[in-house]
């Protein structure tokens, strides 16, 4: 079975408060300082930015998605073409994901019945076309071998919210056999696997995740939390976070699936977490929602009508350096694509810099006044 190759990849905690950690994540395609948040690039692209302008940012990681790249443009043009990296030509580290959230939240949306697990798989239709496709974890290794990512994700099954105990702890197990046979499945070492943590909303079914996850740590360089964020409250993701970080092995990276808020960021990294991605920052960034400093600011309000202020005082990002919430609100109200480009470089700048606050608080031992100091500015304004 393949493991990853030790000169490729390496983690290193640097500094810890708490169970806080700031470490360095190193990958073929350079190295990557954490905690960190990682836009999503679904189907090769951060929305309504370039790459040009996500690496100006800072950003040294991205996301793609496995299951929107397989059916659109599809293997055979991203194998042609190279890879992910060279189709995208993205220079910077990648991590794909296994498709499996996709296939199960994309049916419920659409409400489609004939998405089937079996041992051997996942059935389901896409829901482009309509055709019936089937996920194995040996397919799901084929396919980001393929798009070739620095990071990968095992296919695993993934749980509604609300669920019941005994549908949670039959996925958990599944989830397990499914990791082994993506391992056995595997043929290159220059991408290093996570494993994925499950066990839905029950403590006792994540310390069992988590311990059995931990019986193929030979073959895993880091750990995923997975199936939260999923509808249940804040304070359950938090208690079923730590739960499972308090097992996982010291040296190597955790990484929480799909969230989310800057709050959420913010209680995770207390709890030890390192790694994020999420839709959120920039998909809010299109109804015209901004992060800042002083809170959530809607832009299109009509008391932003005369604001001629920058949409974040403390901010030095190419949209609050050269325009007005003002400017902003024109832009949105009357659905120019510009609002959404500037908005989204806003919002990813913002959970950059928190992202580096937490890590220079981390490394400085102030975490917990940090984070106090943050929370008087950053709940001060909700408009």
């Amino acid at each position: 079975m393949i493991s990853w190759n030790k000169d490729l990849f390496e983690f290193k905690v640097v500094a810890s408060d708490g169970n806080a950690r700031a470490g360095i994540l190193k990958t073929p395609h350079g190295e990557i300082e954490t905690p960190v948040y990682m836009p999503v690039g679904t189907l090769g692209t951060v929305k309504a930015v370039t790459h040009r302008e996500v690496e100006e940012l800072g950003y040294k990681i991205i996301l793609g998605n496995t299951y929107h790249l397989y059916l659109r443009p599809g293997l055979d043009v991203i194998k042609e073409a190279g890879g992910l990296h060279n189709f995208i030509n993205w220079k910077k580290a990648l991590l794909t994901d296994s498709g499996g959230f996709q296939v199960f939240s994309l049916a419920r949306k659409k409400g489609q019945a004939s998405v089937k697990i079996t041992e051997e798989g996942v059935i389901f239709r896409d829901h482009l076309a309509g055709d019936l496709h089937l996920f194995t974890p040996e397919f799901v290794a084929y396919i980001e071998e393929v798009l070739g990512a620095d990071i990968i994700m095992p296919l695993d099954v993934v749980v509604p919210y609300p669920t019941d105990y005994t549908t949670a702890a039959e996925a958990l197990d599944r989830t397990i056999r499914w990791l082994e046979r993506f391992i056995k499945a595997r043929t290159r070492d220059d991408q290093a696997l996570f494993g994925i943590v499950q066990g839905a909303f029950w403590k006792d079914l994540r310390r069992e995740s988590a311990l059995k996850t931990m019986e193929y740590d030979d073959y895993l360089f880091g750990y995923s939390i997975g199936g939260l964020s999923v509808g249940e409250d804040a304070q359950t993701m938090y208690e079923m976070t730590q739960e499972v970080t308090r097992l996982l092995p010291w040296n190597k990276p955790r990484y929480l699936m799909g969230v989310g808020k800057p709050e959420n960021l913010v209680e995770s990294v207390e709890r030890g977490v390192d790694m994020f991605d999420c839709v959120f920052p920039t998909r809010v960034a299109r109804t015209g929602t901004l992060y800042t400093t002083y809170g959530k600011v809607n832009i299109g309000n009509q008391k932003y009508r005369k604001d001629f202020s920058p949409p974040d005082p403390e901010c030095d990002c190419y949209t609050c350096r050269n325009y007005t919430k003002a400017y902003l609100r024109h832009l949105f109200n009357v659905d120019e694509i510009t609002a959404y480009i500037l908005n989204t470089i806003h919002n990813l700048a913002f959970y950059k810099r928190l992202m580096e606050q937490m890590r220079k608080a981390i490394i400085e031992g102030r975490f917990q006044k940090w984070k106090a100091e943050f929370y008087e500015k950053y709940f001060s304004n909700q408009s």
